[in-house]
């Protein structure tokens, strides 16, 4: 019989928090709002990530299996809300893998226009990239932890490693021609663009995710009780330095209004680069990130198709879904069906008028937002009910409430602010229609599931009566 394995030390754990929580991609969308968005990562960081970082402690240690938060949150509210938090969970990921793709596509699309001087977009170029990078990874998922976490811990590595490259860079322009040479001095305390500004706050929240990763492959990890705590800990402040940073350096290095939301970071280190005699750089730099993105979407694409397998094992959803490939030992076909509804995302996202590829991206990543934000709200929920249970990572009741409660309204809060449209979306209209449709499908479709499979789960699970 197959078996999962135990693959993952806690070092792979760190990076593996790394490379899920800090997305460089992440930091141009919400620099767009100026120098005001440090406050924002700030707030995002006292009041969402620190509680997340503690409910992760706290429930790997009481419940270290696979699964992860849909596991605790069937264990806690019961088994509707298990099932509607892990297929939200899950369904976060068919959109946010979908971001990542059409990011590294982004990525290759400005350095081919870079160095041939064009602006134009290649849009069936650029979807068939995107399905064929999917695919590609999902391949290497099939292959299992094993192989796979070499790719995250690259990925994690090259995140580090292009954002100190950003702040080095700006360290020389400013040594070598001053602070007035920095582009983005200029707007020091800018104002912020309008009401489309607030819904960096759910970028923010979304950006911070990724702590709870590892947990759902509990059955994976080398002394789960041990190493989810230690790795959060250590990740957490890795991921929190590293935002912060990245987005200053962004936002000295560019004007504001000029900040692209795909290829933000290329920009700067463009323009940094040119002014210091080093225009070329930036091409080594797209190679370092495409990596770094890489990692990402291999770590995402192992870490949620874990949900479905669970939830397969739980019958709730087809049996094969639990099925685990018989020479390396992965739920390949919980891998193959989110690669299945991902293609179907990354086509929905470019529909519409002259939709170009930051507009997919921005439409995807708005989905994304509210499918992952969801899981969430379960999750302090089920902290601040926690609270005071034997057998937890921390003792203090009160602490639990308050981290739960403080982490909960500033959720509610950030998936308020989903529907409202950043500054270059250009089709009001299309936006919210493409959003509510995406959104519909897939929760309806999940409750649905759920009401057609409760019964006849409950009728497997009866016992039979004695001869």
């Amino acid at each position: 019989m197959v078996h999962l394995r135990r693959v993952l030390g806690l070092w792979d754990l760190v990076l593996l928090g790394i490379v899920a929580v800090f997305n460089l991609n992440l930091v141009p969308p919400i620099a767009a709002g100026g120098f005001p968005s440090i406050a924002f990562w700030i707030v995002g960081l006292l009041f969402f990530f620190l509680p997340q970082g503690v409910a992760v402690a706290e429930f790997a240690t009481r419940y270290p299996e696979e699964g992860g938060i849909y596991l605790w949150t069937k264990k806690l509210l019961g088994d509707f809300h298990g099932f509607f938090c892990g297929w939200c969970y899950w369904v976060t990921n068919v959109f946010y893998i979908p971001t990542l793709l059409v990011y590294l596509v982004g990525i290759l699309v400005y350095e081919k226009n870079t160095l041939s001087g064009s602006s134009s977009e290649n849009i069936p170029l650029q979807i068939a990239l995107s399905l064929g990078f999917l695919w590609f990874f999902t391949w290497l998922s099939i292959r299992g932890l094993g192989v796979n976490k070499w790719l995250n811990n690259m990925g994690g590595v090259a995140a580090i490693v292009t954002t100190i490259a950003l702040i080095l860079m700006c360290v020389l322009v400013f040594r070598q021609q001053g602070l007035a040479q920095l582009p983005g001095v200029s707007g020091f305390l800018p104002t912020l663009s309008g009401w489309r500004t607030v819904s960096a706050l759910g970028v923010i929240c979304l950006g911070l995710i990724g702590l709870e990763l590892g947990s759902v492959m509990g059955d994976e990890i080398e002394e789960p009780r041990r190493n989810v705590p230690r790795a959060a800990l250590l990740g957490g402040i890795a991921c929190g330095v590293l935002y912060l940073s990245a987005t200053f350096v962004l936002l000295l290095a560019l004007p504001v209004k000029e900040i692209s939301s795909v290829s933000g970071v290329l920009q700067a280190f463009h323009g940094m680069g040119t002014r210091l005699g080093l225009g070329g750089l930036h091409s080594v730099v797209a190679l370092v990130l495409g990596v770094s993105i890489c990692g990402t979407i291999s770590a995402w694409l192992s870490g949620a198709a874990r949900i479905p397998f669970v939830a397969g094992i739980d019958r709730y959803l087809l049996p094969a879904f639990s099925r685990l490939h018989p020479r390396y030992g992965t739920p390949h076909v919980s891998l193959v069906a989110q690669a299945i509804a991902a293609s179907l995302a990354i086509l929905l996202s470019f529909v519409g008028n002259n939709v170009k590829v930051r507009e997919a991206y921005t439409t995807l990543l708005a989905l994304t937002v509210f499918t992952n934000l969801v899981p969430f709200v379960y999750l302090y929920a089920g902290l601040m009910k926690v609270a005071g249970a034997p057998g937890g990572f921390y003792r203090s009741q009160l602490w639990l409430r308050l981290t739960g409660f403080i982490g909960l309204l500033a959720t509610l809060l950030a998936l308020a602010t989903t529907f409202v449209p950043s500054a270059e979306i250009k089709s009001i209209g299309w936006f919210e229609l493409k959003l509510l449709i995406g959104l519909g499908v897939f929760i309806g479709v999940a409750a649905a599931w759920f009401r057609w499979v409760a019964p006849r789960r409950q009728a497997l699970n009866a016992p039979t009566p004695a001869d």
